[in-house]
């Protein structure tokens, strides 16, 4: 894939959930929610602070992340769903 994210951004693929509940009842797509959990796929080099100096993010390509449910601006990049969002709408590395 030819795509870097700029500045603060990250390019993202939500990790599906299960099909299943713990209890056995499979869930039909229709009821699904999507996925607040992902993997970075690619990251931007960061904002410049007042000196000019590049702010490296605390995220790197792939870390398990969660975001919020309303997060980032869905785009379709080589026939793939994905997700870009700036690294202050991530709210934890998972692992």
């Amino acid at each position: 894939m030819a795509f870097k994210p700029l500045h603060d951004r990250v390019l993202i693929r939500r990790v599906e959930s299960d099909e299943k509940t713990k209890g056995g009842l499979i869930i039909p797509d229709t009821a699904k929610e999507k996925p607040a959990e992902g993997e970075i796929v690619a990251v931007g080099e960061g904002l410049r602070d007042d000196d000019g100096k590049r702010v490296k993010l605390d995220v790197k390509k792939g870390d398990r992340i969660l975001f919020g449910k309303w997060s980032g601006t869905e785009v379709q990049l080589d026939g793939e769903d994905l997700l870009i969002m700036k690294e202050s709408d991530i709210l934890g590395v998972i692992g």
